[in-house]
């Protein structure tokens, strides 16, 4: 049955004296190439234990339908809640889990799943001998168990567990049992929305600086903080794998909880009142403590306020004790990590973080563990021989990793100093495995650690393995990508063998259990390619430069049997912008030239089927160097960038200048409209989900740190609805009507046509049901497709000539 759009989709026709009028259109479909790719059935994930011994296979759900998206939805405080399931709403899962013997390369299935599983939030029990997971359903979401011996999967209860925030379980230490968050069953009906207001809402401040970010979905009044409580609220239970449920704390709003290595304690975090209208949950006032393994409380180790009036700058953070964890290598020793610079990242201050450690039993004194000259990230644990603390710095896009010895303050040796956008130099991610606490600790061989990386070089991504030597800083690369594929190891461990995931240009990935040093190969998946259609489509990274020397880079996708005589193409330009703080960075070589084509359902590739060329992942750089602002030439620089795009597409003989069209999603959709505002490049454009106004964001956007009043004129000149005068080429304007995105809300959409539709410009709006900013619904999908190609063939593959234009 075909579902009719709610007066959503507002068009302005072209020629110009055509008034705009409002369609009540139905969901159309594009043409039968692009609908093939869209059902195109999910290539599986995979989820490996840390033994490297199993491998669960699990199975993506095909689109939802819009009927599902549109469920009911409650907007609380930043979240998004199911209130018929007390979940989240629009959250991903999977539709099977199927299970591999790595050793035996055999695989199975699981008794007891139905056909209409959604499967979440998987994790294996300590001794990786089951699986717990949960299921939604349409009245609540269900705690289930899979066994890895009897290859049984079932239901533990009919209580129903509370997933609407933060973690929802978690394994008892010794794997008998779960700790959960339960639906409280004692709560009484769903709150009543007042019948007639009870008095003004009221927002008050005290001449205090509170800079925050335009946040979406936020509380607005007391009924709604009503809600809050109603469907966050939940006991904490334990319950064992026969089935039986223990109470063990509440009713509170968790926002976090996880035992202690030995499974003595409990780190218990719980959201407090006063709620705020301003900032989402995860900023609200809460309390850390710590239980027994009885739930008796034995320690109270904060309480954090409302964090409203945090400094602006992206390095900002709250003051007072925070990130409060178990130290992975005790039994119980927890640490947590306090600001030297009143967390302002304005202020001058040579330490700025200090981490603090405290043994049970939570008595004594806090013990200082390191200090951090950047802002402190993560920690890495391995011994009292080896920490590695992680520190970052946004300003200078700095990084530091530094090797520590917990107990021994003056020993601090760093290992890597770069910075983070120089991805050349990135040395990967730290391996670790799990310790006899079945927690995750540095993998290591006497003073080496390992790391696996993605192997940015100018040859394009070659993703590693390599052992480093923490005295010497020897790296001994044990594996590393070869031509002609892109292969990443995703499991090490002390043994010798790894699993990769393997892919190229013609063969989508597929996992591989290879031995070292010998590099012999097991294949241990066969997953099809999900697109035979695309076969014989042409692909190769495009390098070109621009005007000022920096190099920039994309990928050319070119019909099926396509050669340059055969004369110039329609080209569709699709691309994001991205900010640098040195040209070096900028100057990188992206992605990989042997990676297969992965075609999401917001992907530009749909059109190289319609006889298009397509310059997908165009470089959009915007470089501010040392202490300037990238933003404060963001104009000039991406019609720098999209100049030399062009250049480079017309010097091959593959476009001609008049039949271009450029497009992006997000910050790509601001970039469209103000590259048709600022430049005469493009015969149309095409802006999904963008923000138009930047008034509308005065606290900063994107990487921008700046605000309204501290940076006005960068603010207006980057509005392309100050310009809205000047955009005299087809702009198709695309946005879900439910957009969760910090800063674009719907809104940025709906004023902007207006202003278009108010100079004479051509511009439809098309504002998709239920959609948030990420679009997943079949119908939504396949219309939004259908909007793009009319567009693209209406005013670029067959752009209306100028004596055409004006006979009509």
């Amino acid at each position: 049955m075909k579902i009719i759009l709610k007066a959503a989709i507002i068009s302005f026709l072209w020629p110009l004296f055509n008034v705009s009028a409002q369609e009540n259109l139905t969901y159309q479909k594009p043409p039968k190439s692009i609908i093939d790719i869209v059902e195109a059935p999910p290539t599986p994930s995979v989820f490996i234990n840390s033994a490297g011994e199993w491998m669960l296979i699990l199975q993506n759900p095909t689109l939802p339908s819009v009927k599902e998206v549109s469920q009911p939805e409650l907007r609380l405080a930043g979240l998004r809640i199911n209130p018929l399931n007390n979940g989240q709403s629009r959250r991903s899962y999977y539709t099977n889990i199927l299970l591999k013997s790595i050793i035996k390369n055999e695989e199975y299935s699981f008794s007891g799943f139905s056909s209409e599983m959604k499967i979440s939030d998987i994790t294996w029990s300590p001794d990786e001998s089951k699986i717990a997971f949960s299921n939604s359903t349409a009245d609540g979401i269900e705690l289930w168990i899979g066994d890895i011996k009897t290859k049984i999967a079932s239901k533990l209860s009919s209580q129903k567990i509370n997933t609407t925030y933060a973690n929802s379980f978690v394994w008892l230490p010794d794997g008998k049992g779960i700790l959960a968050k339960f639906v409280d069953d004692t709560r009484k009906a769903v709150p009543e929305s007042p019948q007639e207001p009870t008095g003004p809402v009221i927002q008050e401040n005290i001449g205090k600086a509170a800079p925050v970010r335009t946040y979406q979905d936020m509380l607005k009044n007391p009924y709604h903080e009503l809600l809050f409580d109603y469907y966050l609220s939940s006991k904490l239970k334990i319950i064992n794998l026969n089935g039986t449920i223990t109470d063990f704390s509440g009713p509170a709003i968790y926002r976090s909880f996880d035992y202690s290595p030995d499974g003595s304690y409990l780190l218990i975090e719980i959201l407090k009142r006063p709620y705020s209208y301003l900032v989402p949950a995860n900023l609200f006032p809460y309390t850390t403590e710590i239980y027994n393994s009885k739930g008796i409380l034995i320690k109270s180790l904060y309480n954090a306020p409302l964090a409203e009036n945090l400094p602006t700058g992206f390095d900002a953070v709250p003051t007072g004790p925070r990130k409060f964890g178990w130290r992975t290598d005790k039994p119980a020793t927890i640490y947590w990590v306090e600001a030297k610079d009143n967390g302002d990242p304005g202020i001058t201050v040579p330490i700025r973080d200090m981490i603090y450690t405290m043994p049970a039993p939570f008595t004594g004194a806090p013990i200082k563990l390191a200090e951090c000259y950047l802002r402190f990230n993560k920690i890495d644990w391995s011994n009292d021989q080896m920490a590695i603390i992680t520190e970052r710095w946004w300003k200078t896009r700095a990084e530091r990793r530094v090797f520590i010895k917990p107990g021994n303050e003056t020993f601090r040796v760093n290992l890597f100093d770069f910075y983070y956008e120089n991805t050349y130099s990135d040395p990967g991610d730290f391996i670790t495995i799990k310790n006899e606490y079945n927690r995750s600790v540095l993998l290591t061989d006497k003073q080496s650690i390992y790391t696996i990386g993605e192997g940015s070089s100018p040859q394009g991504n070659r993703p590693f393995l390599t052992k480093f030597n923490t005295k010497t800083k020897i790296v001994d690369t044990l594996f590393h990508s070869q031509a002609p594929y892109y292969e990443r190891p995703i499991f090490f461990s002390d043994k010798k063998f790894i699993i990769t995931s393997r892919e190229s240009v013609d063969s989508t990935a597929n996992y591989h259990h290879v031995t070292l040093p010998a590099l012999i190969y097991t294949p241990l998946t066969s997953f099809l390619n999900p697109y035979p259609q695309l076969k014989g489509i042409q692909k190769q990274v495009l390098n070109y430069k621009r005007t000022d020397g920096i190099n920039l880079s994309g990928t050319l996708y070119l019909p099926e049997g396509y050669q340059i005589n055969d004369g110039n193409l329609p080209v569709l330009i699709w691309a994001y912008p991205r900010e640098f703080k040195t040209s070096a960075a900028a100057n990188q070589v992206k992605g990989s030239p042997y990676q297969y084509t992965r075609i999401s359902w917001g992907s530009p590739i749909y059109w190289v089927t319609r006889g298009y060329a397509v310059l997908d992942n165009a470089d959009m750089p915007v470089i501010g160097e040392s202490n300037k602002y990238p933003n404060d030439t963001f104009i000039d620089q991406i019609r720098y960038n999209a100049q030399a795009a062009i250049n480079q597409l017309v010097e091959m003989g593959v476009a001609d200048r008049k039949r271009i069209a450029v497009g992006g999603h997000s910050y790509g959709a601001f970039m469209t409209a103000n590259l048709l505002a600022h430049t005469d490049l493009f015969a149309a454009g095409i802006a999904r989900s963008g923000a138009y106004n930047r008034s509308l964001t005065p606290f900063g956007f994107q990487a921008e740190e700046r605000t309204y009043w501290e940076a006005k004129d960068v603010y207006n000149k980057m509005s392309p609805f100050s310009y809205a005068d000047k955009i005299k080429e087809p702009l198709l304007l695309i946005h879900g009507e439910s957009d969760d995105n910090s800063g674009t809300f719907p809104i940025q959409s709906e004023r902007f046509y207006n202003a278009l539709k108010g100079h004479g410009a051509v511009t439809r709006l098309v504002l998709l049901p239920a959609e948030a900013h990420s679009y997943r619904a079949r119908e939504s999908i396949l219309h939004m497709l259908w909007e793009m190609d009319q567009w693209l063939e209406k005013y670029v593959k067959n752009k209306p000539t100028e004596n055409s234009a004006n006979k009509n």
